[in-house]
């Protein structure tokens, strides 16, 4: 059987850490800001981590599963 394709979307989406999650950028911070606060934006900077339930998912699109 052949090796599986990594998804060439989700491989400049998401990381692995060390621990082994999965790092994200948060979403809501491309166009329209002026009507966002200044606090808002930068919350929006800081990665966060993809939730468990969606992780298999991502690290099956990452060929890593």
């Amino acid at each position: 059987m052949p090796k599986m394709k990594t998804s060439s979307g989700a491989k400049k989406r998401f990381s692995i850490t060390g621990s082994g999650a999965i790092k994200r950028q948060k979403a809501y911070k491309s166009h329209i800001l002026t009507s966002k606060s200044r606090k808002r934006k930068r919350n929006l900077r800081q990665n966060t981590l993809v939730h468990p339930s969606n992780e298999k998912l991502i690290l099956h699109a990452l060929a890593l599963r």
